[in-house]
C-alpha cells in the first residue's frame, strides 16, 4: 500500500514540471502527508486545474464520510470489480502530485534470543528528483444536508512492486509517465480495457530509495527531517 508521501517542491518548480496544468498560487511544502489530509489533485474534469482533495475516497453512495479513511488505496487489479471504485475508474480519474513516498521494511531481529520484528521507514523518489504523478480516482461526495455541502476526495492506485520496491513491500503506487497524462485524464467515460495497461510498475532503474528517521511514523511530524537519510 501507499500510506504516506511527500510534496516538498515549491509552486514554481511544480509548474515547471507540469506546464500543461494550473496550480494554486501558494502552498506549503509537505514532508509527511497522511490519510485524511489534503492532497494536491488534478481531476479529469477538463479544466486542467489542480485543487486540494481529501486523501481517502468517499464513494457517492456512502452514508458516512468516515469510510474514506479506509479507502486511501485502490488495487489496480480489481478496480473494475469493486463497488467502491468501479464507477470512478470509468468516469473520475485523476493525478495525485508527489515527489516521494514512504514504505516500511519489516526486519526480524533476535534480541535476547527471542525473535522480534522492527519496521524501518524508507523514502522512495525519482533519481531525477523531479515531482511526479500517482494514478488516482476521485469522487465528489455531497452530504444529505440543506446547505449542499460537498467533499472532494481521492485514492491512490497501487500495483505489483518493481524490483526495487519489492525489497520493502509487496505493493507500490502507480506512477504515471508524463506521456500518459492526457489519456488518463480524458474527461469522457473509458472502459477498463482502455486503461488497464497504464497501471504497471514504474521502472526501478529510474528510482532511488534510502532509510529515514522513524519521525515519519507520526503524522504530527511534518518537517524536512522526515525525508533526510538516516545516519
Amino acid at each position: 500500500m501507499c500510506g504516506r508521501f511527500a510534496l516538498t517542491v515549491d509552486p514554481a518548480d511544480l509548474q515547471d514540471a507540469f506546464p500543461e496544468f494550473t496550480f494554486p498560487g501558494q502552498f506549503a511544502p509537505r514532508f509527511n502527508i497522511a490519510p485524511t489530509q489534503p492532497v494536491l489533485v488534478i481531476p479529469n474534469d477538463g479544466t486542467g486545474k489542480a485543487d486540494f482533495f481529501v486523501w481517502g475516497l468517499i464513494p457517492s453512495w456512502a452514508k458516512d464520510p468516515s469510510i474514506g479513511a479506509r479507502m486511501i488505496n485502490a488495487r489496480a487489479e480489481t478496480l473494475a470489480e469493486k463497488p467502491s471504485f468501479r464507477t470512478a475508474y470509468r468516469y473520475r480519474r485523476c493525478l495525485i502530485l508527489a515527489d516521494g513516498f514512504f514504505e516500511w521494511q519489516t526486519l526480524t531481529t533476535n534480541a535476547s534470543q527471542i525473535g522480534s520484528k522492527v519496521k524501518i521507514p524508507h523514502y522512495i523518489r525519482l533519481k531525477s528528483g523531479r515531482p511526479f504523478a500517482f494514478a488516482g480516482l476521485w469522487e465528489d461526495w455531497r452530504q444529505r444536508m440543506p446547505d449542499g455541502s460537498q467533499v472532494k476526495s481521492a485514492t491512490i492506485i497501487t500495483t505489483q512492486p518493481n524490483e526495487l520496491i519489492a525489497r520493502l513491500h509487496n505493493r507500490m503506487p502507480v506512477i504515471l509517465p508524463p506521456e500518459t497524462y492526457a489519456r488518463w485524464l480524458e474527461p469522457s467515460p473509458r472502459q477498463p480495457a482502455d486503461l488497464q495497461g497504464l497501471l504497471s510498475p514504474y521502472p526501478s532503474e529510474e528510482m532511488s530509495v534510502y532509510p529515514v528517521s522513524t519521525l515519519v511514523n507520526s503524522p504530527a511530524n511534518d518537517r524536512p527531517e522526515c525525508i533526510t537519510p538516516a545516519r
